[in-house]
């Protein structure tokens, strides 16, 4: 083979080879996925993109082919020519898709060498994430990360193609934006031309958005970076990527009939079929029974409430909680009877990271009700609290007293947890659900002031405006998220579009006349121009591949992701600058 690369042309890719290439002459360029040398024949294992391949080098092919081939090591990069063959029945390989047939090496050219490599390029390792994150170029190559990113691709391809069929247009929206209050922290940019200015990284292109949709687009999409200064986890980055979408003069309805076929497209992938019509649940119901505003359906522990039964009860746990204007709740674990006291004892712990001051339990076994607090309670009321709590022979009861926002966090905790360890999830069964009438506002304690709960641009259903000036604690929202699996896909709402609504919200938010004016007086001034009814919704794209490959955390679908302490390991960002940058851009450590 010709030593030079310019004249060298890969003809085949290494996983598309098959039994129709048998007898072809070929031209393979890849890794060397492993190396063996048996009898006298060396085979390695030659890894592309699309998959691996046998290559088979003979000593009496061509001798030079031979010596070159054994001091190949895994990593090596090479260039390979040779025929493609059948594979003897005995020796096909069924976990390749390239199984069946072999390549006999004719040539080889060594376009690189590597050294050796800090774990093993293959799917399954039992190296730490830090060296992983380190070596993340070492990790992308391994096929199941591979795959990963290939599924990404998909899927934002599947979604621009579905979006372009229904009319959206693709608009960017910029990166250096004006910092706003919406939620989270914002990532901050200086600037040296406007010293002591700065610019913020946009959380989302919520604003922008909005004003496209003034602009007269009416149908809006983008693959959005987004940025949020925030305490991470599993499921959180620093810099993370959305599915944006807006329209004008759209219903809900008409929202979730686009998201709907969208959706449909992107689970074909995984072979996941949705329901005929996703269920709608409200906010009150979500919490009301499951403690969560993203419940998992996938398994009952229901919440059932027991205040009715135990509101005269001399156990003044209950009582005393219900009197204080709290409630009691419990869920019933079905066949739980014979749970160890430690393990209950864990629950108690368990819900105390939630607020709860503690948790009550009752057993059903041998006809028998086994309780500490059993002495505390009457007769008639513990057979008032196995009827709510559709309690039978088998089962265990558990009980939280407290605040409702306590007691749903809680026990929603709690029946998550008991369901991964009881093994009470269905495995490959997928539950959506939409849920609707958000609350508009939630008190902040530590502020003193009422929050948005999605974000100050949400429209109030119709018939709870009137609640603002009088209650506005009760209000409800046309805000919506999508649930899969106990995992919020993506939320929106309908949002405002008209100015003295949304100056009557930013006052209830706190947000003074000057401060609106500062912040978003650009876009209250745009309301005041012909502001179509509009609405939207994002997806966190992140969010959604990690659900689709099956993975357990976003930073595997991301190529270059961050650390939970929000740094990355492989460029050591973030790092320290220069004196001279500090400068340049009016800018003193303290």
């Amino acid at each position: 083979m010709s030593q030079e690369l310019g004249s060298i042309k890969r003809t085949h890719l290494c996983g598309k080879l098959n039994k129709a290439n048998i007898g072809e002459t070929i031209v393979l360029m890849g890794w060397v996925h492993r190396r063996r040398d048996l009898g006298g024949l060396i085979f390695i294992e030659l890894r592309d993109r699309s998959g691996i391949v046998q290559v088979v080098f003979n000593p009496e092919t061509n001798g030079n082919t031979f010596q070159l081939a054994n001091k190949l090591r895994s990593e090596y990069v090479v260039a390979v020519r040779g025929t493609v063959e059948a594979r003897p029945e005995e020796n096909i390989n069924p976990d390749f898709s390239t199984g069946e047939i072999e390549v006999y090496g004719l040539d080889i050219m060594i376009l690189d060498s590597a050294k050796t490599t800090p774990f093993q390029i293959k799917d399954e390792t039992d190296v730490s994430e830090e060296i992983r994150l380190k070596y993340r170029y070492l990790d992308l190559r391994r096929p199941k990360m591979q795959a990963i990113m290939g599924l990404r691709h998909k899927v934002t391809k599947i979604t621009r193609d579905y979006l372009d069929e229904m009319g959206f247009w693709e608009i960017e929206t910029p990166i250096l934006t004006r910092s706003t209050p919406e939620g989270a922290r914002d990532y901050l940019v200086p600037s040296r031309v406007n010293t002591g200015s700065f610019y913020a990284l946009p959380q989302s292109p919520q604003i922008y958005k909005q004003l496209l949709m003034v602009a007269g687009i009416e149908k809006y999409f983008q693959i959005a970076r987004c940025f949020r200064d925030e305490d991470l986890r599993a499921n959180r980055q620093p810099e993370f990527t959305q599915i944006d979408i807006e329209m004008s003069f759209i219903t809900r309805e008409g929202l979730f009939q686009m998201v709907d076929g969208l959706m449909r497209r992107l689970f074909a992938l995984i072979d996941v079929e949705l329901p005929a019509e996703i269920p709608l649940m409200t906010y009150a119901e979500a919490m009301d029974r499951f403690g969560s505003d993203k419940p998992d359906l996938r398994f009952g522990l229901e919440l059932k409430d027991i205040s009715a039964a135990v509101k005269e009860s001399e156990f003044k746990v209950f009582s005393g909680t219900i009197a204080d204007g709290g409630q009691v709740k419990g869920i019933n674990f079905k066949g739980g009877a014979d749970t160890p006291r430690r393990t209950i004892d864990g629950y108690v712990e368990y819900v105390k990271e939630f607020g709860a001051k503690g948790l009550a339990w009752m057993t059903l076994k041998d006809g028998e009700v086994k309780s500490q607090i059993a002495k505390f309670l009457t007769d008639e009321e513990i057979e008032d609290i196995i009827k709510l709590m559709e309690g039978e022979e088998g089962d265990l009861l558990l009980f939280v007293a407290d605040k409702p926002a306590i007691v749903a966090d809680a026990l929603g905790n709690l029946r998550l947890k008991i369901a991964r360890e009881a093994g009470l999830i269905p495995k490959d069964t997928y539950k959506f659900l939409w849920v609707v009438d958000f609350p508009m506002f939630e008190y902040d304690e530590e502020e003193g002031r009422f929050v948005s709960v999605h974000h100050p641009f949400t429209a109030p259903l119709d018939e709870d405006v009137d609640l603002l000036e009088t209650a506005p604690e009760k209000m409800r929202s046309k805000a919506y998220d999508l649930v899969l699996n106990g995992e919020e896909l993506g939320g929106g709402s309908i949002r405002i579009n008209n100015r003295d609504l949304q100056e009557k919200i930013f006052t209830a938010l706190g947000i003074g006349a000057e401060e609106a004016k500062e912040k978003f007086g650009f876009m209250l001034e745009a309301f005041e121009y012909g502001t179509p009814p509009h609405g939207g919704i994002a997806f966190g794209l992140d969010r959604l591949i990690m659900i689709l490959s099956g993975s357990n955390s976003i930073r595997d679908v991301i190529a270059f992701p961050k650390t939970q302490k929000a740094t990355s390991l492989l460029d050591n960002a973030p790092s320290p600058v220069s004196e001279k940058q500090l400068k340049e851009l009016g800018i003193r450590l303290i």
